[in-house]
């Protein structure tokens, strides 16, 4: 995550946009943006999300990553990742395959963990509960979800998810679309 707030300015700078411009198209505060920025605000995933989408990249160009040349990737190979001010951890599991659509990953809510704010994006989410049990609230319903329950829906629907345990961590396999990490 180092140089992640670096990266924004850079790329802001970059199309000659202002806070103000990138705040139009985030629905983000100038004065949250500019501490960013400067490194003094921590920044949820939905909110890297919105600043990608305006400045028109992948959010994986704020993310450092190793190419991988083999389509296998090994359980030596996966490098767990968590994005600032979450305690979410994350293993990307897809090799490199040029266009690809899909976005595997491995995903681990740790106990009474999870996401308060419902958010909506284009594309599919699929998710398998590998380990423990997790509840995802999908345009208002709720679906409590156990080891080996699976859910799939589109996107565009606002949702989010947490784990309702006080004791034990959910590990989770997430196939989503588009792919965020190209």
């Amino acid at each position: 995550m180092d140089g992640i707030y670096e990266k924004i300015r850079h790329y802001r700078t970059q199309q000659n946009m202002t806070l103000k411009d990138l705040a139009e198209r985030t629905g983000l505060s100038i004065s949250f943006l500019s501490q960013v920025e400067r490194g003094g605000s921590s920044l949820a995933i939905t909110s890297l999300q919105k600043i990608a989408q305006a400045l028109g990249v992948p959010i994986t160009q704020f993310f450092e990553s190793d190419a991988n040349q083999n389509y296998m990737v090994s359980v030596a190979d996966r490098k767990p990742f968590q994005i600032e001010g979450s305690s979410t951890i994350y293993c990307r599991l897809s090799g490199e395959i040029s266009g690809r659509l899909l976005e595997p990953l491995l995903v681990t809510l740790n106990p009474g963990q999870g996401q308060e704010t419902p958010y909506s994006h284009p594309g599919e989410e699929f998710y398998f509960i590998l380990q423990g049990g997790v509840v995802m609230v999908i345009d208002g319903k709720e679906y409590r979800l156990g080891e080996g329950d699976s859910i799939h829906f589109p996107s565009h629907l606002p949702h989010y998810w947490f784990n309702p345990s006080q004791d034990k961590p959910a590990q989770i396999l997430s196939v989503l679309t588009p792919a965020i990490f190209p």
